[in-house]
């Protein structure tokens, strides 16, 4: 079986909180921009934001993130699979929030993989992009700034440089996911310096999917991550808990920023519940 057509997605955000905090105590955190990349795409990288005649706006508008909501629908459409980093429990919440389409943003997030959920699910605990892909020798951070510096950076008018390292984070990711499809394995080292692998038989899942795996074994932590710290926002009134079995609308033909200048790289990932720069794994 080929593998998948992926297209890697990541946000930025406009707003820091404090390291440990749970950044749903801080919401609305704001869209500075956003970032897609993909071998299969012309430019290989597409990037977000809102304008204005000065420039490149403070964040995006809920005018333009409905359009890019009614992109990524239209991207899956095509047969793309968005894969990202945490973006069950991050970027498409907040992207739900900002946008104000909830329903689409929880269609897209059971549709697509994400790769971290999935170790999360078999494994009980988070994990940092830059940890995963430096245990499979992909790609890695940008060197020199992290989540936390980006956000200063916007603020400080270097919106550009912030546009590069979004597209850093999503051309790593794509990396990832493209080499552990085909060896069907992610290998990482934890923080004690282990091996650790999470074996994949049948290639990444989607987040519908995965949801539907087992709670693993986490009778040996201390403070164990509940599942529901990734999965609550796509409840709510009317909507139960949904069984992945949903397809992204069809629609969009607004054009987006085209970037050719693509790099490579993406911040740790999000424990959903806490600072997107912390991880948690075995020692």
């Amino acid at each position: 079986m080929p593998n998948p057509l992926y297209i890697a997605f990541d946000i930025e955000t406009v707003k820091e909180f404090p390291d440990g905090d749970d950044w749903r105590e801080h919401r609305p955190l704001g869209i500075a921009c956003a970032a897609a990349y993909s071998e299969h795409l012309s430019h290989k990288s597409v990037t977000w934001c809102s304008t204005t005649p000065e420039g490149i706006a403070d964040q995006m508008t809920p005018e333009d993130l409905q359009i890019m909501v009614a992109q990524l629908c239209n991207i899956s459409a095509r047969g793309f699979t968005i894969v990202t980093w945490n973006g069950l429990g991050f970027d498409f919440d907040v992207l739900a929030e900002e946008s104000g389409m909830l329903a689409k943003c929880r269609e897209l997030a059971l549709d697509h993989v994400d790769m971290m959920f999935q170790l999360f699910t078999n494994k009980g605990y988070a994990l940092g992009l830059s940890t995963a892909a430096a245990g499979m020798d992909t790609t890695g951070k940008t060197e020199g700034m992290d989540g936390g510096q980006a956000v200063q950076r916007w603020a400080d008018g270097c919106r550009e440089e912030v546009l590069d390292y979004c597209v850093q984070d999503v051309r790593a990711t794509y990396e990832l996911a493209v080499k552990c499809q085909e060896i069907k394995v992610l290998n990482w080292r934890s923080r004690a310096n282990r091996p650790q692998t999470l074996f994949m038989p049948d290639g990444w899942l989607t987040v519908g999917q995965a949801m539907r795996a087992p709670l693993p074994n986490t009778e040996w932590m201390t403070d164990p991550i509940p599942r529901s710290n990734f999965t609550a926002w796509l409840t709510g009134p009317g909507n139960p808990m949904p069984t992945g079995e949903t397809t992204a609308e069809k629609q969009s033909t607004t054009e987006a920023r085209i970037d050719d200048d693509s790099k490579a790289d993406r911040e740790p990932a999000r424990d959903p519940g806490h600072n997107p720069n912390t991880q948690q794994d075995e020692s």
